[in-house]
């Protein structure tokens, strides 16, 4: 079984959940989570839980809709979403839809058309995706296109980006 490290770009010594989550994926794409000790990442992701049942970048850190995506996804692989708080976490994911009815990935933050990806992807491995105001979702999405590009922005009046419109669209 091999050693479980998972460091980010240039081994520079981060070490969070996009890069757990790759590795994780990666390896289940190609049947070998036996090369990893799947026990210990497991270990390590739910080391990233917070009292409001999300999940922030390491242990202690601020919840975060992104990071909340990658840890389902590990625990949705390895066949441990057990040990989520199922209900409370889709509290909590459903807290971030604001009255524009965009939504973003912590408290205090303005809307970003991104987070439709992450809340709803996380929301729907949760069975829960049915809790979010989807007429008031597809209105804040729709604002958000350029009617020029067709293109979509991070929010309504913002200039449109491809990286904004690839998440947008992974949502639909």
């Amino acid at each position: 079984m091999g050693i479980l490290i998972f460091v980010g770009p240039l081994a520079l010594g981060e070490v969070e959940t996009r890069f757990i989550f790759c590795s994780v994926a990666s390896l289940a794409l190609f049947n070998r989570l036996n090369e990893i000790n799947v026990d210990k990442a497991v270990e390590l992701v739910l080391s990233f839980m917070n009292f409001n049942g999300g999940f922030g970048c390491r242990p202690g850190s601020e919840t975060h809709a992104g990071h909340i995506y990658c840890c389902l996804g590990i625990l949705s692989i390895t066949q441990q979403l057990h040990h989520v708080k199922a209900d409370l976490l889709a509290w909590w994911l459903c807290e971030r839809q604001l009255p524009s009815g965009g939504l973003n990935g912590r408290p205090e933050k303005l809307p970003d058309i991104c987070y439709s990806w992450w809340v709803l992807a996380s929301l729907k491995i949760i069975g829960r995706i049915h809790w979010i105001d989807k007429d008031k979702l597809v209105r804040f999405i729709l604002a958000a296109q350029d009617e020029g590009t067709g293109g979509f922005s991070d929010r309504p009046g913002d200039m449109s980006c491809l990286q904004k419109t690839l998440k947008q669209q992974g949502s639909v």
